[in-house]
């Protein structure tokens, strides 16, 4: 974009008195209050210039980012970073007031939280469109979490209604709110400070464009919450990243309990016991945090503890009819114990994940399962040990 495409240039200004004789004015020239293109076209403090932003756009003396609608390799690279767990907590955008397109004082208000890869999704989807999008600020949480921890809030958006003046933006008082929001949100708060009316758009933003044709109608179908087998295949690699730790000590740890015996500490012992113990561990791990996701709709039960305890117990039984011979049963019996505790362990984790349970449903759950997780693994430990002696 060059300077002259950014910043108009003025038209030129008569002079508000003659010339003096010494070829000077009588009064200095006008300064314009339009910010020069310097100030627009860099960073500002406490903002980062995303490659997203294309141009600006002016209303009520504002200059407001106008940002893209088709995504780069750069962001589709950061999904998939996202997807991975890596770098999640620093993975936002500043709040504040964005156009697509070429927007006017009646186009609609699209509210959504700070989270880079949740802005992204709703700018792709709404391409074609002319709109405001209203970030507010959720801490780099997406929508749905956020609501649920308080941070796409009430006053939130009221905050950042009033900051950045969107009543003189628009003519209109209506602002679209992704429906996974509802929870964190009174609408009637909400007009009540600010004078905006609170509308709850679908549950998917790739059903915004005709929601908005259609006068912002829903259809049953765009209020119906889904859970699909892609929806919970894209959040186990988070689940298993975030657990990276946990399995190199216990990698660690298995190793070196799986040697100790009536020799105090065996080697040889460590490789079969402690090997076959890891082994396990792994398929474990694995059987909660991605294989209990994939078939949630089937396994029976409805905690995800629960869940979690049947397929670990189904693949702690298949397994043992591969070490039962050379472990003995003490030993086999506390493989089985273990791969149902960590399995059920891990598909708890994955409740927050999901759209089947509500953050008190989660703690409820917490409060069940952990001390009889505590219990199980203890047992297991137990046997481990004493199958030693």
């Amino acid at each position: 974009m060059s300077k002259n495409d950014c910043c108009p240039q003025p038209e030129p200004e008569t002079p508000c008195c003659p010339t003096n004789k010494d070829g000077t004015e009588c009064c200095p020239p006008v300064q314009s209050s339009e910010p020069s293109c310097a100030e627009v076209a860099d960073d500002r403090p406490g903002y980062k210039l995303w490659p997203f932003v294309c141009g600006w756009t002016t209303a009520s003396g504002q200059q407001i980012p106008k940002v893209a609608t088709r995504l780069t390799a750069t962001d589709i690279a950061g999904r998939w970073q996202m997807r991975w767990g890596f770098g999640r907590t620093r993975y936002s955008i500043a709040p504040g007031l964005y156009a697509i397109g070429t927007p006017s004082g009646d186009s609609p208000v699209l509210v959504t939280a700070n989270y880079k890869m949740t802005f992204d999704i709703l700018r792709r989807d709404i391409y074609g469109h002319d709109a405001w999008i209203l970030v507010i600020d959720t801490k780099g949480i997406n929508v749905w979490c956020a609501a649920g921890k308080g941070t796409f809030s009430t006053d939130e958006i009221v905050h950042q209604v009033k900051r950045v003046k969107l009543q003189d933006v628009v003519k209109h008082r209506t602002l679209i709110l992704p429906q996974l929001g509802a929870p964190g949100v009174a609408a009637h708060e909400v007009a009540k400070a600010c004078g905006f009316k609170v509308v709850y758009g679908p549950v998917r933003s790739s059903d915004l464009p005709e929601f908005i044709d259609t006068g912002n109608k829903a259809s049953p179908q765009m209020r119906r919450v889904t859970f699909g087998l892609v929806d919970r295949l894209v959040l186990t690699p988070v689940e298993l990243v975030h657990m990276w730790k946990h399995i190199l000590y216990s990698i660690v740890a298995l190793f070196l309990v799986g040697g100790i015996g009536p020799e105090i500490f065996s080697l040889s012992a460590a490789w079969s016991r402690g090997g076959a113990a890891v082994a396990t561990g792994i398929m474990a791990l694995l059987t909660g945090a991605v294989v209990t996701p994939l078939l949630l709709p089937w396994v029976p039960g409805r905690a995800f503890a629960k869940k979690g305890a049947i397929t670990g117990l189904a693949i702690g039984l298949a397994a043992s009819l591969i070490f039962a011979d050379t472990l003995g049963w003490l030993n086999t019996l506390a493989l089985i114990i273990a791969t149902a505790t960590i399995s059920s362990w891990c598909a708890m984790h994955f409740t927050g994940s999901s759209t089947f349970t509500s953050p008190s449903g989660v703690e409820k759950e917490m409060r069940q399962a952990i001390p009889a997780q505590a219990a199980a693994l203890l047992v297991g430990a137990l046997c481990w040990l004493a199958a030693a002696f």
